[in-house]
């Protein structure tokens, strides 16, 4: 791991997983002018792929992909030794009470709905 601070006193690398192509990139975008690392993946299993290269404090993680969705993708993390600690914030079109606590019970950290302001997203990152 590098010493890349985003300048507000925490290192911050940011996994964003989405199969909205677009919609990743530009969030990662962003994130990258507000000073984060960042790193995409837009699958279930590439996101596990890119968690163990990547290695980030935080997955900003979408729940409905296919193949595996976004809360397979939080409980295989949960479930996997050195990455039980790790920041997963849902970032989904899901605000419901069954997704808000489907994603409790999967691992999830926090539950934001999109489209999320800039600031309550870099407040969430921060929080951690």
């Amino acid at each position: 791991m590098g010493n890349f601070s985003n300048g507000r006193g925490a290192a911050r690398r940011i996994l964003i997983v989405d199969d909205n192509c677009d919609a990743a990139e530009l969030l990662a975008e962003l994130m990258r002018l507000s000073g984060y690392e960042v790193d995409v993946a837009f699958s279930g299993a590439s996101a596990l792929q890119a968690v163990h290269a990547f290695q980030p404090d935080v997955v900003l993680l979408d729940l409905g992909m296919p193949g595996m969705d976004g809360y397979q993708v939080a409980q295989v993390l949960r479930a996997t030794p050195g990455f039980t600690g790790l920041r997963i914030i849902a970032l989904t079109a899901w605000g419901d009470a069954e997704a808000r606590a489907r994603t409790a019970a999967s691992g999830f950290n926090l539950h934001l709905t999109k489209p999320a302001p800039l600031p309550a997203l870099i407040g969430a990152l921060d929080a951690g």
